[in-house]
């Protein structure tokens, strides 16, 4: 069996939010979801500031470097930096709809061009020992998704990709912004499914409105992976499960409180060395989805982060305050309470 279907779940790239604090904040949730970068261009990192596009920290591990790029040369040379980075995986964006990218001659305008994708895929496998993966759409546009998804599956499993994560929605690249995209199209898990079965030997993941991990466990009796987007940030304490249900060892977070403390280290840490303390709180507003006193938590988080100075009190302050309101509603269960998400 392919190594990499050790992967059964997987949190999203995802511009401006899955940056390196976001990761770091994941993985004290989960050590064995894959996490994905935000998706880079394939010039910038050749080009540009690379401890600042790629940098990562070793915690992150399993980790996934996405790239925005069509010229095959180019993308060699950006997989390179990227493994000599460390990352545990390379992956090709074909699936964003935005104007700029759309510009560069990335993401999901791809969808048009299978052989080019593969011919990247090709070079890439050659250039670089960690595996090489393609994110695409199901089609865009007017195609019709049955011999779109098909002919970009084909052409880049003959090419030798190790993984294919399928949004499965069509995305409109005139008429709808990225956004819109992320909603409006509907989605068709029915035609991943096909895929898959048409397909039995290449690693197939599915993405998108995947709300919870009762149903990544239903996706998971039709393909190999599951990759969770808005869900996982949103609401990241689904993620705390992870590791127990699908790959039977121990959770690293047994509540929420014990996750804040676990990322507190790293936050206090970064905050030391000159981070301020909002690029980290943000990525955390989620944590208490749906537990007495989330919005108060939410609220000083957001206000007291951006404050000039804010430290790691800011942290401290906003959980003592929901302990507070988690004793005051529930005495009995204090923060027991906290293990799960209750009616607020």
């Amino acid at each position: 069996m392919n190594a990499y279907n050790d992967h059964r779940i997987a949190v999203a790239p995802m511009m401006e939010w899955t940056d390196r604090n976001c990761r770091a904040f994941h993985r004290v949730l989960s050590r064995q979801a894959l996490l994905y970068t935000e998706m880079v261009a394939s010039a910038a990192v050749i080009h540009g500031d690379r401890d600042r596009l790629i940098g990562f920290d070793a915690l992150e591990h399993p980790v996934a470097c996405q790239l925005g790029g069509s010229d095959p040369a180019e993308m060699v040379e950006a997989a390179r930096i990227v493994e000599a980075y460390g990352y545990d995986e390379v992956n090709i964006n074909v699936g964003c709809p935005s104007d700029r990218v759309q510009s560069g001659r990335f993401g999901a305008c791809l969808m048009k061009e299978p052989g080019l994708v593969a011919e990247c895929v090709h070079r890439m496998k050659a250039a670089v020992s960690i595996p090489v993966t393609v994110k695409c759409r199901i089609g865009v546009d007017e195609q019709d998704p049955e011999p779109a998804l098909d002919a970009m599956a084909d052409a880049v499993a003959d090419a030798g990709v190790d993984a294919l994560w399928v949004h499965a929605r069509k995305a409109w690249l005139q008429g709808l912004s990225p956004k819109e995209n992320r909603d409006i199209p509907p989605l068709d898990y029915q035609r991943v499914y096909r895929l898959k079965e048409r397909l039995p030997d290449l690693y197939i993941g599915i993405n998108g409105g995947i709300a919870d991990l009762d149903a990544a466990e239903k996706h998971l009796e039709h393909v190999d992976g599951v990759m969770l987007g808005r869900a996982a940030y949103h609401d990241p304490w689904i993620l705390a499960r992870v590791d127990s249900r699908f790959h039977g060892q121990a959770d690293p977070a047994s509540d929420r409180p014990a996750a804040v403390a676990a990322f507190r280290e790293i936050a206090q840490e970064r905050i030391a060395a000159g981070m301020r303390a909002n690029q980290l709180m943000r990525h955390v507003l989620g944590l208490f989805h749906g537990v007495p006193g989330a919005r108060a938590w939410r609220r000083r988080l957001t206000v007291d982060a951006v404050k000039p100075g804010a430290g790691i009190e800011v942290l401290d302050e906003a959980l003592q305050e929901i302990l507070d309101t988690a004793l005051d509603k529930s005495p009995a269960l204090g923060q027991l309470e906290m293990t799960g998400a209750v009616a607020s």
